[in-house]
């Protein structure tokens, strides 16, 4: 299948379930207040084009299961939703989503100084969003 190393071949119907899943979170971008893509974006430390590739179910591309977490938390999902969500996640990418998937989480919001360059605040956002997903697995642990 285009898009998945030879040696990584997803079940034949991950293509389906990929697009399930997307489908149920381009679904729920939609229906949250404007802004809900900026501020997935910002919680990713990515652009709101990879938010958009992400949600868009005409995009192969799967969506890393280390983003979970910041998307459930970001999105606010119904307990319907993420159940469909967890469902069809699971079938396109059997033993990828973290435990954490299902846990339940909490937005906050963060200030930090902006380095006047828009690749060394991603870098920051990225290391600042490393560091609290390292914690909380470890926390997660005890």
């Amino acid at each position: 299948m285009k898009g998945h190393p030879p040696d990584q071949n997803p079940p034949p119907d991950a293509e389906g379930a990929i697009r399930a899943y997307k489908s149920v979170l381009a679904s729920v971008i939609e229906q949250r207040p404007s802004g809900t893509r900026q501020r997935l974006a910002d919680a990713l430390g990515k652009h709101r084009s990879f938010v958009s590739q992400i949600a868009n179910p005409a995009y192969s591309m799967p969506i890393p299961a280390k983003h979970l977490p910041a998307i459930f938390s970001v999105c606010h999902f119904s307990p319907a939703e993420r159940e469909a969500f967890v469902t069809a996640y699971a079938i396109a990418h059997p033993g990828k989503a973290p435990s954490s998937a299902t846990r339940r989480t909490r937005h906050i919001s963060l200030a930090v100084p902006d380095l006047g360059d828009e690749k060394q605040n991603a870098a920051l956002d990225r290391a600042v969003l490393d560091f609290i997903q390292k914690i909380t697995s470890i926390a997660g642990k005890g």
